[in-house]
C-alpha cells in the first residue's frame, strides 16, 4: 500500500478511494496511536468532529464517530464548519483530537479526512505514519482491543461551536467594518453560514453568492478557484471589494472594486503593514513559499520588512512560523496563517482583517494592494525527463546561471522537480512578460536537452 497521508490528510473519491470502512479504521487507529503516545493519559479522551457540506460527508462523519466512540473516545460533533473552526474548537475545548472531513477546493465527488492534535495543530508526520501502519495491520486481520460497558465513547452534538467560533473571529478584529459593502463568495462550502454572519455583525453590508450548499454543489463554478462570478458581482453591486473562500474556507482570495484579482501575496502585503502598525508583526518578518511572486519580496524590502521563504506547501510555512515565532505567513493561493489567532489558514479571518484594513485606512483595496506590483510569471511543465538530476546537471546549471544574469535584480528563475510525475516545472519571473516567456522557453529546452 502506498502512503495514504498526503500533505493535508487522506483524500480520494468518496465511496471509491475513501470509503466508510477506511475512515472508520483510520479513526480507530488514530485513537489507539494517540493513546499509546500518552495523549489520553489520566483522563477520558474527547474528539471534535466537523465536516464541509459534501453529501459524502454525512456517511463519512458517521463512520468517524463510530470508530472513535468504539475506541473509547467521547465525540463532540460540530456539524458543517470550516476547517479552521474545527481547529479552533479543538484547542478551545481542550479536546485531545480534532477530525475534519473535507477535500477543500476539490470537486464534490472527492472527500478527505484530516486529524488534528491537541490544540488544533496538524499531527506530526511520525504520528500519521504510525496511524497508517496500525490501520494497515488491523485491515489485514489483527484484532482491535475494544472497550466495553462504560468504557465506550459517548457522542453528542456541540451546537455551540458555531457561536463560539464567530465570537472568536469578532474578538480578533482591530476595528469595525461599518460603511463597507462587500461581496462574499462562499463556494457553496463550509463557511456559507459563518462568514456572512460574522461580516454582518462586524458592521459590513454584504452581498452573498455561492452561499446555498446542497451537498452537491460545493466548489461548482464558485469560490477561490472560480473567481468569475465574484468579479461580476462586485462590479454589478458597486461593492468596495469581494472575498472568495474555498470549500473548507481555509483560504481567501479577493477582488477589488473594478473586478481585478488580489492574490495571496498581495493580501499578505496589505496585512503585514497593518500588523506592523499594531506591533503584531514579530521580527518584521513574513513567511512565504518559493513560489511567491518576486514583486512580493521587493515590496516588503521597500517597506523595510523581511521575507523568509520555504518549500511549497502551507505545512512548511507553518513549521517555519512555529519554529521562529513569526506571526504572518502563507501562500499565493490564499492560504494565510495568522498564528496568534489560528493554527491553520483561516479564510474568514483573513478576509475580516483585510476588510478591517480597508475600513481603518479609508483607502480602497486596489490602492492598498498597489504596495506590491506583481511581476509577470511564466510556468512551463517539461514532461518525460529525469527529475532526479535537476540539481546535479552541469549543463542545466549553466543554463540557469545564464538566465539569471540576463534577468538581473528584477527577475527570478525556479526549477522544481515534480514530487509525483516525471516532469520538471520551469518558472520565470521578469519585469516584462515577453522576456519571461523567452527565458522560460529557452530553459525548458535546456531541461529537455540535459535531462531527457
Amino acid at each position: 500500500m502506498g502512503r495514504l497521508f498526503g500533505t493535508d490528510g487522506v483524500r480520494g473519491v468518496a465511496n471509491a478511494d475513501l470509503t466508510a470502512e477506511m475512515v472508520l479504521g483510520l479513526s480507530v487507529a488514530a485513537a489507539h496511536v494517540l493513546a499509546e503516545a500518552g495523549t489520553f493519559e489520566g483522563h477520558r479522551p474527547t474528539a471534535v468532529v466537523g465536516r464541509d457540506p459534501r453529501a459524502s460527508g454525512e456517511f463519512l462523519e458517521a463512520a468517524v464517530v463510530a470508530g472513535l466512540a468504539s475506541a473509547g473516545v467521547d465525540v463532540l460533533t460540530v456539524g458543517v464548519l470550516p476547517t479552521p473552526a474545527v481547529a479552533f474548537l479543538t484547542g478551545a475545548l481542550g479536546a485531545d483530537l480534532g477530525v475534519m472531513l473535507s477535500a477543500s477546493h476539490n470537486a464534490m465527488p472527492d472527500n478527505g479526512i484530516k486529524f488534528l492534535a491537541r490544540g488544533g495543530h496538524k499531527l506530526d508526520d511520525e504520528l500519521e505514519d504510525r496511524i497508517e501502519a496500525v490501520y494497515d495491520s488491523h485491515r489485514h486481520g489483527e484484532p482491535w482491543e475494544r472497550p466495553t460497558g462504560a468504557g465506550v465513547g459517548r457522542v453528542r452534538p456541540y451546537d455551540e461551536g458555531f457561536e463560539q467560533y464567530v465570537t472568536h473571529l469578532l474578538g480578533v478584529l482591530p476595528n469595525r467594518l461599518d460603511g463597507l459593502k462587500i461581496v462574499l463568495d462562499e463556494a457553496h462550502g463550509a463557511a456559507a453560514g459563518v462568514s456572512p454572519e460574522v461580516f454582518r455583525r462586524a458592521g459590513a453590508e454584504i452581498v452573498t453568492i455561492g452561499a446555498e450548499p446542497d451537498g452537491l454543489n460545493i466548489n461548482d463554478g464558485y469560490g477561490s478557484t472560480h473567481l468569475g462570478p465574484l468579479k461580476a458581482a462586485v462590479v454589478e453591486h458597486g461593492a468596495a471589494f469581494g472575498i472568495a473562500h474555498d470549500g473548507d474556507a481555509d483560504r481567501c482570495l479577493a477582488v477589488d472594486h473594478a473586478g481585478e484579482e488580489i492574490d495571496g501575496d498581495q493580501i499578505m502585503a496589505v496585512l503585514a503593514l497593518g500588523m506592523r502598525e499594531r506591533g503584531e508583526l514579530r521580527a518584521d518578518t513574513v513567511v512565504a513559499t518559493v513560489m511567491s511572486n518576486l514583486g512580493f519580496k521587493l515590496a516588503l524590502e521597500r517597506e523595510g520588512l523581511h521575507l523568509v521563504q520555504t518549500a511549497v506547501g502551507d505545512r512548511y510555512v507553518l513549521e517555519e512560523m512555529k519554529e521562529h515565532g513569526y506571526a504572518l505567513g502563507g501562500e499565493q493561493s490564499g492560504h494565510v496563517i495568522i498564528l496568534d489567532h489560528a493554527t491553520t489558514g483561516d479564510g474568514t479571518l483573513t478576509g475580516l482583517l483585510l476588510a478591517a484594513r480597508v475600513a481603518q485606512t479609508g483607502t480602497s483595496l486596489r490602492e492598498l494592494a498597489g504596495v506590491m506590483e506583481r511581476l509577470p510569471q511564466v510556468l512551463i511543465n517539461v514532461p518525460d525527463v529525469d527529475r532526479t538530476r535537476v540539481k546535479t546537471s552541469g549543463d542545466l546549471a549553466a543554463a540557469v546561471a545564464e538566465a539569471e544574469r540576463e534577468l538581473g535584480e528584477t527577475g527570478r528563475v525556479l526549477l522544481r522537480p515534480s514530487g509525483t510525475e516525471p516532469l520538471v516545472r520551469v518558472m520565470v519571473e521578469a519585469a516584462d512578460i515577453e522576456q519571461a516567456r523567452s527565458v522560460a522557453g529557452r530553459l525548458a529546452d535546456a531541461v529537455k536537452s540535459a535531462l531527457g
